[in-house]
């Protein structure tokens, strides 16, 4: 941790009259869409500047997010999806040691050296499986990568825990092994 950052965390309690221990339990309960309306919050209701309102903020969302929470988030009210992404995670993990699940606030990474597939639930009905396989043609079930930009080479939309087939294990295992 930088000295000047140090330095805000101990003298937050003598600025703010609480301690960061203290800002992080009272945002626990609360559910901010954006960093922004957390630092709003505590200038509005707590009078704390806006240096040490963003640092609270921002220190309290690292803590806050452990990558069960992320997941968890991702999939309220899409619940019923949860069976495609834990089998997608089965599969990739049967590739090797080597690959790391990595969540994020709305997609889940699948990394070896670099990232070679991106879990998304997309709609309440679907997940977006975004895989890297340069130079693969796309075909109806295997998209051009639509919403994942250069993030991904290609997409396959998933609504159904049987479409995790042997053709789609196959694409993510070509994927895996070129992200080495």
């Amino acid at each position: 941790m930088d000295k000047a950052l140090q330095t805000m965390i101990n003298n937050m309690p003598e600025k703010t009259g609480k301690s960061l221990d203290e800002w992080k339990q009272l945002l626990k309960g609360k559910a901010f869409s954006k960093h922004s309306e957390g630092v709003t919050f505590l200038k509005k209701e707590y009078s704390v500047t806006h240096g040490f309102a963003n640092t609270i903020v921002t220190l309290s969302k690292e803590e806050n997010n452990t990558p069960t929470d992320l997941v968890a988030n991702q999939y309220k009210g899409k619940e019923n999806l949860m069976p495609i992404y834990e089998k997608l995670l089965s599969v990739v993990s049967g590739f090797g040691k080597d690959v790391k699940v990595t969540p994020k606030k709305t997609a889940v990474s699948i990394i070896r050296k670099t990232q070679f597939a991106l879990i998304k639930p997309a709609t309440k009905t679907r997940i977006d499986l975004g895989l890297k396989i340069k130079d693969k043609p796309t075909t109806d079930r295997l998209e051009n990568s639509g919403p994942f930009g250069t993030m991904c080479s290609h997409r396959v939309q998933l609504s159904d825990i049987q479409q995790v087939d042997s053709e789609l294990t196959e694409w993510l295992k070509e994927a895996y092994l070129k992200a080495d």
